[in-house]
């Protein structure tokens, strides 16, 4: 009876966790910490770029509400001021200050700007560092990326935030406090078909700041790397066709992508995930499990950059099942000497050791 009953536990602890991981937004450490640390966030001076739409400006409504001082950047000044006029909390709208920033714009610009953010509030100097302007392209095949698109990705994405970063860390290390949360993406953490490029700039990204977190840790510097699988924004007008899109992908919103990040950032994670199924696994497969993961993305590469240039879903489990339902559907018309082989075959698909020892093939 004891047995029956340990056994029906462990299998009810087991479906338990299943379907929280089939159901989740986030990898487990993050959904652990249920809220933000709002003693962490109010009355610090939060400067955020790419803040004049999309997350970043999701970011700063959110930053406001708990009380932030906020430093919102982006290239255009007009949007900026929309931004402000819709921000509400302790310090906002009249509060937050402006700074028009172009992170193509060299050191000496960039320079200036960190002084003048450092001015702000007093001179109480930047507390938390949101790197969240990215540039990122139409999805292409990996050698179809004009260079002038290969620069400008690398400018923004990898050479602004860590010029920005480099200049802003002296001021930090002066206080004894500073915090960076860099926006990177689930393609800085496993292959991204389509997106070659944009794919090394967020690896590059995340090797840089995790790396200045190990150099810098033991004299306060923190740093988040938030990595967001598909998120669903209002940055692009929408269409027929991308509405299609949008609901055959299912995207975290990006007011939830907002809400976890700044819990990542309160609780001084390392390192999070955001993302429903399958990227999810699939981040956690290329962390834990390189071999299966990277077996698995070279299965749907060629079909995820096809799907892309349909304007397709490039999110689909069909990308990698779909060569499964071709092999179910090959074995119905195949003789019984052939099932071994489709068997064989499916086992390669789904990553399943087979026990072959007691079969004669």
């Amino acid at each position: 009876m004891l047995t029956i009953i340990v056994t029906l536990s462990i299998i009810s602890l087991f479906i338990t966790i299943l379907f929280k991981f089939i159901t989740a937004d986030g990898d487990f450490t993050l959904l652990s910490k249920r809220s933000v640390k709002r003693e962490e966030i109010e009355d610090k001076v939060v400067w955020i770029t790419g803040a004049s739409r999309g997350i970043g400006e999701i970011l700063s409504k959110q930053l406001a509400s708990l009380g932030a001082k906020l430093i919102i950047s982006a290239r255009n000044e007009a949007e900026l001021e929309r931004v402000k006029k819709q921000l509400v909390g302790k310090y906002a709208p009249q509060q937050v200050m402006i700074l028009p920033l172009d992170l193509t714009s060299g050191e000496d610009v960039l320079r200036k700007a960190v002084q003048e953010a450092e001015s702000f509030f007093d001179g109480a100097g930047v507390d938390y560092m949101f790197h969240n302007a990215a540039y990122e392209r139409p999805k292409s095949s990996a050698v179809d990326v004009p260079e002038e698109s290969l620069k400008a990705a690398f400018e923004v994405n990898v050479l602004g935030p860590i010029c920005l970063t480099r200049l802003l860390v002296p001021f930090m290390l002066d206080r004894g406090r500073g915090h960076f949360v860099v926006m990177s993406s689930a393609a800085g953490k496993s292959p991204a078909p389509g997106q070659a490029v944009y794919s090394a700039t967020k690896y590059a990204l995340n090797g840089y700041f995790h790396t200045l977190r190990s150099e810098f840790c033991r004299k306060g510097i923190n740093v988040t790397i938030v990595c967001p699988g598909p998120i669903k924004t209002s940055s692009a007008p929408a269409t027929s066709n991308s509405s299609e899109k949008e609901s055959a992908e299912k995207r975290v919103s990006s007011e939830r992508c907002a809400e976890l990040t700044i819990i990542a950032a309160s609780h001084c994670l390392k390192e999070v995930w955001i993302s429903y199924q399958p990227v999810l696994a699939v981040m956690y497969l290329v962390q834990y499990m390189p071999s299966i993961g990277f077996w698995l993305m070279d299965k749907i590469g060629a079909r995820r950059v096809e799907a892309a240039t349909q304007k397709g879903n490039t999110y689909s489990l069909g990308l990698l099942f779909g060569e499964l339902v071709e092999t179910l559907v090959s074995v119905s018309s195949l003789g019984l000497q052939n099932v071994v082989a489709s068997c064989y075959e499916i086992r390669l698909l789904l990553g399943i050791r087979l026990i072959e020892k007691d079969l004669k093939i």
